[in-house]
């Protein structure tokens, strides 16, 4: 009896959470965010030496007014981002572009700081993966 008292009580407090029916994107604005990355973290897996070292980190501005984008920072010198300078208007989308340097073999995670006028200014983006060293 005990038991499904227990039972009966955790899936009530499930239901209850909603969090089974809302989408991330729903949930993060209700949290006051306004610029929204599906990916915050992206693995490369393994990449050539001197291979293709670039990404795009997609975002759109959940918010109701425009912000702007102030700069991005990235942890090292290997690692070049590149953004939008004109605002960001309510509901559109942008990208943040990434291109690490490949030319030395060895596993990497990098962190990027994202400063904007939105909300959740910075937001951290995170890149990973390992340079494949060339067999000649």
């Amino acid at each position: 009896m005990r038991i499904s008292w227990i039972i009966c009580i955790g899936i009530l407090a499930f239901l209850s959470a909603g969090g089974c029916n809302e989408n991330p994107e729903q949930k993060a604005k209700g949290q006051g965010v306004e610029i929204w990355f599906d990916e915050v973290l992206h693995d490369y897996g393994e990449i050539p030496e001197d291979g293709d070292g670039s990404w795009t980190f997609a975002f759109k501005n959940i918010g109701s007014e425009p912000f702007v984008i102030n700069r991005v920072r990235s942890t090292c010198g290997c690692t070049v981002p590149a953004w939008p300078r004109e605002p960001i208007d309510a509901e559109a989308t942008g990208e943040i572009t990434v291109k690490y340097n490949t030319a030395q073999a060895g596993t990497f995670f990098k962190s990027l700081y994202v400063y904007s006028s939105a909300t959740n200014s910075p937001v951290k983006l995170q890149i990973k993966g390992k340079v494949i060293e060339n067999q000649e």
